[in-house]
């Protein structure tokens, strides 16, 4: 195990800084994406959806609906981090 350790540099994963602003850059845009596409795919589950998603979940305690809400919210975020790694 120590063995491995020794062969990765200690800073592989830190950034050069004149490579520093395209990658900031890039990972800024990239979240405004996702946070976009994340409120989208809300706005479609409350206007699909026959009755008040707030009052379910909070007033009603409706631990199905916020399941389905959170798995949504999952699929969402595995498709933009697939998006975003050109998978």
């Amino acid at each position: 195990m120590l063995d491995l350790l020794t062969k990765v540099p200690l800073f592989a994963m830190i950034v050069e800084m004149d490579k520093l602003l395209p990658v900031l850059l890039t990972t800024v845009i990239f979240v405004a994406i996702g946070l976009v596409v994340f409120a989208v795919a809300f706005f479609i589950v409350v206007l699909v959806a026959p009755f008040s998603v707030k009052k379910e979940i909070e007033d009603d305690q409706n631990t199905a609906l916020a399941i389905i809400i959170g798995s949504l919210i999952i699929g969402v975020a595995l498709i933009i981090s697939a998006a975003i790694q050109g998978n």
